[in-house]
């Protein structure tokens, strides 16, 4: 069976754990001890080791391992001009658990690609990538500058209306990313959402009412938007994106069946790819998948990145069966459902069962789908 559009049946999202040294760096620098250079060359190591774990484990598509970032949003919104965002704030719940209360991103300025945000740090890992590997370049969907805070978190002075100035000029500074990449060498780039995956829970489908937004029409709205950006993608570059409900510190934001976005998802966003994250009930059945039109992949996130306990292979493929039910099985692959840190702090997990996971997602994928 043949993957044209991904490197290989078994991918992830994305984010490692940071090893010990590097969130000491961090805070070095972060209370003025070492300077900015001396914390780049910290990552840079910690970079070259999470390249060589990955491949060590068999992946195909390599990461940074976000290395770079303390939230895999903020660090690259906030370089946008004409964005500003606050740092998130933790919030104790009434059980116990910590939950991160998100950051709006204020539009206060007309957006624009100011500098070339993901250059440098591409260059370093596709330096470090063998033969044969796909360097992945993981960046926020644009959705992330309207959801949080709706028209009111978009200047009413620069953007009297939204339709179209906004979203033509967030798609332009997307594009201007994307070909800087792609001059660079980049083919492959997935952009991380929760706003869709965050439609598909009430409590937040509620909240966007609040705000004045029509939670059936949303999806619709952000299909035509990021079609706006996969118009000016360089040609030979697979785009996909990752739906995530939420991954701080073990928890999650947002519940709920796909259903609500399927339709304006699968099939009206001009995508290569999506990782959906399925590793429990919270995700709902697989029903949705049956939207999914040819040429285009569905990346199973069957294996968790919350909890260390491995999944059973026998389940797992049990599982993909289930999916393949509704989309043909060739245009379906296997990840993890998130990444293991997408904020610095990183999910309560061993390094250990890091690698486990992996081994668990490729395996099962090569005994699902043959061999690369």
């Amino acid at each position: 069976m043949t993957h044209p559009v991904l490197p290989a049946r078994y991918d992830h999202v994305g984010s490692f754990l940071r090893p010990r040294y590097l969130l000491e760096a961090r805070e070095q620098k972060a209370q003025g001890t070492i300077n900015a250079e001396q914390l780049r060359a910290v990552e840079d190591k910690a970079i070259t080791e999470i390249v060589k774990f990955q491949e060590d484990v068999g992946l195909k598509s390599i990461t940074d391992g976000e290395f770079r970032r303390t939230y895999f949003h903020i660090d690259f919104l906030e370089q946008i001009g004409g964005v500003k965002t606050d740092i998130p704030v933790t919030i104790q719940k009434a059980d116990g658990t910590q939950e991160l209360a998100p950051p709006v991103m204020r539009v206060v300025d007309k957006v624009r690609h100011v500098k070339d945000i993901q250059l440098a740090d591409f260059r370093y890992l596709k330096s470090q990538v063998s033969a044969g590997s796909t360097p992945k370049v993981t960046i926020p969907s644009p959705t992330m500058l309207h959801f949080r805070g709706g028209r009111a978190g978009i200047s009413q002075q620069h953007y009297p209306e939204l339709d179209p100035a906004f979203y033509d000029d967030v798609a332009q500074a997307y594009g201007d990313e994307l070909r800087s990449l792609a001059a660079a060498g980049c083919t492959y780039v997935q952009m991380d959402d929760t706003n869709l995956a965050y439609l598909c829970d009430e409590k937040m489908r509620e909240a966007a009412r609040q705000r004045g937004d029509d939670p059936n029409e949303l999806p619709h709205r952000y299909a035509a938007f990021i079609n706006k950006v996969v118009a000016q993608k360089p040609g030979g570059m697979t785009l996909a994106m990752h739906l995530c409900r939420g991954n701080f510190k073990s928890t999650h934001a947002a519940a709920g069946n796909y259903e609500p976005v399927a339709e304006a998802l699968l099939q009206e966003m001009d995508l290569d790819a999506y990782f959906l994250e399925y590793d429990d009930h919270r995700s709902g059945d697989f029903k949705p998948l049956r939207y999914l039109p040819k040429g285009k992949m569905v990346v199973l996130g069957l294996v968790t990145t919350k909890f260390g306990a491995l999944e059973d292979k026998d389940e797992l493929k049990r599982r993909i069966d289930g999916a393949a039910r509704y989309a043909p099985l060739e245009q379906l692959a296997l990840s993890p459902q998130c990444g293991f840190s997408s904020t610095v702090h990183g999910n309560d997990i061993a390094v250990e069962a890091q690698r486990a996971k992996l081994r668990l997602v490729i395996e099962t994928a090569r005994e699902v789908w043959g061999e690369d």
